[in-house]
């Protein structure tokens, strides 16, 4: 497991939070906010990934409360 798989949503969300205030801000250099645009992108992904998990979890719990309410 690496650290992209560690990290909750919230902290990957506050980072990318951060990091489109830096890239906003035009103080980064172009190489510097390149790698920021990169690091944002993969935040971004794993905030997606994470929102996909929990409405899973959630579809399952409705799925589950239905089949034991139908008995």
């Amino acid at each position: 497991m690496n650290n992209k798989d560690k990290i909750s949503f919230e902290d990957a969300l506050r980072d990318l939070e951060e990091i489109v205030d830096n890239l906003n801000n035009d103080e980064l250099d172009l190489e510097k906010a390149i790698s920021a645009y990169e690091k944002g992108m993969e935040l971004k992904k794993i905030c997606e990934q994470r929102l996909e998990e929990a409405k899973l979890r959630i579809e399952n719990i409705k799925d589950e409360n239905e089949t034991n309410l139908k008995n």
